[in-house]
């Protein structure tokens, strides 16, 4: 198994849209991304009616990575809504999570981020 598909099959377990509240809604997107050590971590978005108090789920990743192990480049990442990315574009990740992403390392520069998926078949 690659590590694109190892990333799907961990982050496709978070997503289930939730409404936490009649105001907050969770799950919507899902992020996994691998750090420069090779690990997975996960995140999904929380959103708010207000919007400037949502967290995008790349960005809950990403602090994830970095409360849970102090590392701040991100080799590979996938996010999605409700289907795996195939190749029309996403939007994802947006510009403020791309700006976090920068100020977190300039490494992240070279990160990968999926745009086309084909998910393994098995019989």
């Amino acid at each position: 198994m690659d590590i694109w598909e190892k990333l799907y099959l961990k982050v496709k377990e978070l997503y289930a849209p939730t409404e936490v509240s009649p105001f907050v809604y969770a799950h919507r997107v899902v992020c996994a991304l691998e750090s420069e050590s090779g690990e997975i971590f996960t995140g999904f978005c929380i959103e708010s009616c207000s919007g400037v108090m949502n967290l995008c789920a790349e960005r809950v990743a990403a602090l994830r990575m970095y409360a849970d192990s102090g590392q701040t480049v991100v080799k590979r990442m996938i996010a999605f809504r409700d289907a795996p990315p195939s190749g029309g574009g996403s939007g994802m990740p947006c510009g403020a999570c791309r700006e976090f992403f920068m100020q977190l390392s300039l490494k992240n520069k070279d990160m990968e981020i999926i745009e086309h998926f084909i998910a393994c078949r098995r019989s």
